[in-house]
């Protein structure tokens, strides 16, 4: 396969859908994932809809994405680490290099890593405003 541009939400979904496949597979994040989430399609698409208003600054998107993880890393018993995010990130930059080039791709790959060292934040502060 040919690698292209970001360019439409079929191609996000694309990207999002892939990316899933493998996360869902690893032994380290993929029960994070497995274990919480019912829905996959529904997963799926508001992945999607995240990525494209972050790339395409369309508001799809409503959430907060932040507090969603903060409250999957209670439920998991505190134990998502920064380690679980680089594996993440690898994953997402991977899977976007192997099928993508362009602008919207570094676009993705950047937005990804200030998502994933703000969510680490977030979680931290979490757990300590929960330790109080």
């Amino acid at each position: 396969m040919s690698r292209k541009q970001i360019e439409t939400r079929e191609d996000v979904n694309f990207l999002v859908t892939k990316f899933y496949e493998k996360v869902r597979k690893d032994a380290e994040i993929g029960h994070f994932f497995n274990d919480l989430i019912e829905d996959w399609p529904e997963h799926i698409e508001k992945l999607t809809n995240f990525w494209e208003t972050n790339l395409f600054f369309v508001q799809k998107y409503r959430g907060n994405p932040l507090m969603v993880h903060a409250e999957v890393d209670q439920k998991m018993n505190r134990t998502i680490t920064n380690e679980h995010f680089g594996i993440w990130l690898r994953y997402w930059i991977d899977t976007i290099d192997t099928n993508f080039v362009g602008d919207n791709a570094e676009k993705a790959k950047q937005r990804a890593r200030n998502i994933s060292v703000r969510m680490f934040i977030t979680i931290f502060e979490q757990r300590r405003m929960t330790q109080e």
